[in-house]
């Protein structure tokens, strides 16, 4: 279950190894003691009405959507909160709500995943439906909320592949797939074999999935160029530029309504 993958991974260190996978569930390694605290972490939010349910087998959308978070070395723990916050903040916008149950089935399929240093396994909420504001609220509190176990190189390759990974493993039926990557830097030469952006993008190609770009210019400016020639491939490709972590937020809301709406009403560059 998503949720309790969440929550099993705030029990561990930054440099523990956190369970999770896409659609199978993998036993926690950290002992009985973080389990038992993990499983009354996430028991006690179901409690409270944090939970949500996650997407249902065979079920018909408009648009899958990975989110895929940049939590390398160069973002410090506050940036990091800022692109969660962002994330949450650009789902609860009225206008995103409306494009999100604006297509012929009126709902999304939607997983973040964070990603960092390349081979190291990745952190995601799964798969849930979107379908109306108390499920997007839902879904939104949960990303704000979720632990930050990702460190190292910048690992966009291997980020990229996953994401696309969990696409192909999902059971969730549409005719538009997306991964939208987020991040502040180029890709940096992993220490081990691992996928690279080039063959991560050759993969998107041969599975019909859209690669858009989020280019945050903190540190390099002409990033959206790096992401526009490397990354960027499929069909209605674009990549967005947030000028600072501060702009995240806006710079994901118009990202957002770009991609969920195929003919959204926002001023293009």
């Amino acid at each position: 279950m998503p949720l309790m993958k969440l929550f099993h991974a705030t029990m561990q260190s930054p440099s523990s190894k956190p369970s999770h996978a896409c659609k199978r569930q993998r036993v926690s390694q950290h002992g009985p003691v973080r389990q038992f605290f993990g499983a009354l972490t996430a028991v006690l939010l179901t409690l409270i009405g944090v939970a949500t349910q996650p997407a249902s087998a065979g079920e018909q959308v408009d648009l899958e959507l990975v989110l895929a978070v940049d939590a390398s070395g160069s973002v410090d723990n506050a940036e990091y909160r800022l692109q969660l916050s962002g994330i949450a903040s650009a789902l609860r916008d009225p206008a995103v709500l409306r494009a999100i149950t604006s297509g012929p089935h009126r709902r999304i399929a939607l997983n973040v995943l964070i990603w960092a240093e390349a081979r190291r396994p990745k952190d995601e909420t799964g798969w849930f439906i979107l379908a109306d504001e108390a499920e997007v609220d839902r879904v939104a509190g949960i990303i704000a909320a979720m632990p930050r176990n990702q460190v190292g190189g910048t690992g966009i390759g291997d980020g990229v592949a996953h994401a696309i990974r969990s696409i192909d493993e999902n059971t969730i039926l549409s005719d538009r797939r997306i991964v939208d990557v987020s991040g502040d830097g180029r890709e940096t030469p992993p220490r081990q074999y691992s996928t690279i952006l080039s063959e991560a993008r050759s993969m998107a190609i041969a599975r019909n999935v859209t690669l858009n770009g989020l280019a945050i210019l903190n540190e390099d400016k002409e990033l959206d160029d790096y992401y526009r020639s490397r990354l960027a491939v499929g069909d209605g490709n674009f990549v967005e530029v947030a000028a600072d972590y501060n702009d995240f937020a806006r710079a994901m809301r118009r990202k957002l309504l770009r991609e969920i709406d195929p003919d959204p009403i926002v001023g293009l560059r």
